[in-house]
């Protein structure tokens, strides 16, 4: 009896401890099945799958149409996972020549114990695919007992290359972007965090931790940049480089620049420079070529600057079109002799005149109707001194010192057009605001931005200040157009059947490697139709050698480029007259004759 309790004993006992073992495992299954159910699976995530960014395309850089003029192309980055090369040697001179890498360079790429190494980054898709095909085809050829001869271990991930469809044709102002993919210049650099996409993120299985082919799953889509639209126009664009760059040649320049803005909207259609450089190889380009002169570079105006005098002085009340001076060749001031670039008799000229021969001394007459300050504050309305707004990168402000470091002869220096400095794309904008009756309108090249699925938001408008009166405005035009006559500076930049009006300018180019004046910059600025302009034309010609006046140089550029873009934006000739202005006192007495005899006959008619 006692042996059958006890045997009952154990087997209750047995009974107890297998329902314990039993709530025990239960336990730890809810515990690992419910409670630390994540905690496994990410252990197990980790230890079977990684994962890995998908590149995303920058958006494009197109001209006002949609046209390309940088853009996101697919690439393959081929990488290895060096554990899996058997013999790097042979492996190497096997792809050297699909890769079109040396055989010491894929080696060393190849070489190692590392599961990632880059061996070609950004390499066209075809490359790749030479390249697996090849090895396929390679590896199916082997025999079995040499089955440890074959090429493993490739394998590419997406990328994207840029590209400038349209070469050098405007890449001082698109730029270009880095080997890493951020903007180093232009556009690109200004607006890079707007053109930049967001990567997104894949998943991949590893096996013997390398990427297991298939096994690619997409986390978060890749999302493409903003598309910037630019005001520029790529035909306009095409004809003023062609232009700048034949002038730069042939007068053996250092550089030039031509702008072509509306003066209303501020929209600039072309921004073109030479010498310039290709976007697509930057390698061998210098720093210098990839500056953006027309805002980086500043250099003194010359004759050019004399428009803003003139403004001054007639908003002020102290001239007329027709007051008539006294004006000298030469003629001393502060220590100083200035004079004229060429030499002449002692000349009664009205200002219209003084305007259109590009009188020095006769500039210097009617700035000293301005008191210093004045004339300071006029060329600071102007916008000398100040950034346009352009937005572009590294843009300057240019020089303009206060009148209180002005000496004796800076008032009659900068009254013609030196002692202060200015960029291209100020210059464009003082001559831009005198076309749109006094109000100035800051510059943009951004037409606006497209968003991943397209939505076009257009650039908000651009600022604007009143400077001078319309009325001013509208005199000092007048005035200008007989700068492009027969008797002006430049009767070269003239457009048959169109009124132009303009201004010359050949300054003396401080050179500031050397620390003094050496050599000249030509340009000359216009627009048309004079009476109610639509475009603004700026030449900036910078030390040409020999020949260095504004009207035989940057005139024939202005003439070809504005051609162009009248007859391409379908701009028809106004049909009004050029209004006559007396140049000389000889003129204006015979013109207030005429006048006179005019008035009389109307009168006779009258009482008749």
């Amino acid at each position: 009896m006692g042996n059958l309790n006890l045997a009952a004993s154990r087997i209750r006992l047995l009974i107890i401890f297998i329902l314990v073992f039993f709530l025990l495992f239960a336990a730890r299954l809810i515990q690992i099945q419910a409670v630390q159910a994540g905690e496994y699976r990410s252990k197990a995530v980790n230890e079977m799958e990684s994962t890995r960014a998908i590149p995303a395309a920058r958006g494009e850089i197109t001209d006002i149409n949609g046209v390309a003029f940088a853009r996101s192309v697919s690439a393959i980055n081929i990488v290895v996972d060096q554990t899996q090369v058997t013999d790097a040697a042979q492996t190497a001179n096997f792809a050297a020549p699909y890769l079109e890498m040396t055989v010491a360079q894929i080696q060393s790429a190849i070489s190692g114990t590392k599961k990632y190494s880059m061996v070609a980054k950004s390499a066209k898709p075809a490359v790749w695919r030479n390249l697996t095909a090849a090895i396929e085809s390679y590896n199916a050829a082997l025999a079995k007992e040499h089955f440890d001869k074959r090429i493993v271990g490739f394998f590419a991930e997406r990328n994207y290359i840029r590209e400038y469809p349209s070469g050098s044709l405007v890449s001082s102002l698109v730029g270009f972007v880095r080997q890493d993919g951020i903007g180093a210049a232009g556009i690109e650099s200004s607006m890079n965090s707007t053109i930049t996409g967001t990567d997104g993120r894949y998943s991949f299985a590893r096996g013997l931790g390398a990427e297991i082919p298939g096994s690619q799953n997409e986390l978060i889509a890749a999302k493409k940049g903003t598309t910037v639209r630019l005001t520029i126009d790529r035909d306009v664009q095409w004809v003023a480089a062609n232009a700048i760059q034949e002038a730069v040649s042939k007068a053996r320049a250092v550089s030039g620049t031509v702008i072509v803005m509306d003066p209303k909207t501020g929209h600039i259609l072309a921004h073109a420079t030479a010498p310039t450089f290709d976007p697509n190889n930057t390698k061998t380009v210098s720093e210098s070529l990839m500056r953006n002169p027309s805002v980086q570079d500043v250099y003194e105006p010359g004759s050019t600057g004399k428009v803003m005098t003139l403004a001054a002085a007639l908003e002020e009340k102290k001239i007329t079109p027709e007051t008539v001076l006294t004006v000298p060749y030469s003629i001393k001031r502060g220590g100083d002799t200035f004079h004229d670039h060429e030499r002449h008799p002692v000349q009664k000229l009205t200002t219209s005149g003084i305007l259109a021969v590009s009188s020095n001394t006769g500039t210097i007459q009617i700035g000293e109707m301005l008191s210093n300050d004045t004339l300071h504050d006029y060329l600071s309305k102007f916008g000398i001194g100040k950034s346009t707004g352009s937005g572009l990168p590294g843009e300057s402000a240019g020089i303009l010192r206060p009148v209180s470091n002005w000496s004796g002869t800076t008032a009659p220096t900068v009254a013609f057009g030196q002692g202060y400095s200015l960029t291209a794309m100020q210059a464009t904008s003082i001559f831009a605001t005198i076309a749109n009756d006094g109000v100035r309108v800051s510059p943009t090249v951004i037409a606006g931005t497209s968003d991943a699925s397209g939505k076009f938001t257009a650039s908000s408008a651009r600022t604007n200040e009143r400077v001078i009166s319309a009325t001013t405005a509208q005199q000092l035009r007048i005035m200008m157009e007989s700068v492009v006559s027969g008797q002006g500076t430049a009767p070269s930049a003239a457009v048959p059947g169109y009124r132009v009006a303009g201004k010359t300018g050949t300054a003396m180019r401080f050179n500031s490697e050397l620390r003094k004046y050496s050599g000249y910059t030509a340009s000359f600025i216009g627009f048309a139709p004079a009476d109610a302009p639509k475009y603004v034309i700026s030449v900036t010609i910078q030390d040409p050698k020999g020949a260095h006046y504004g009207g035989s140089l940057a005139g024939p550029v202005f003439k070809k480029v504005m051609t162009f873009v009248l007859q391409s934006e379908h701009v028809a000739p106004t049909g009004t007259k050029v209004m006559p202005v007396a140049l000389t006192q000889k003129e204006l007495s015979a013109k207030k004759r005429e006048d006179s005899v005019v008035k009389t006959s109307q009168v006779r008619a009258r009482q008749r």
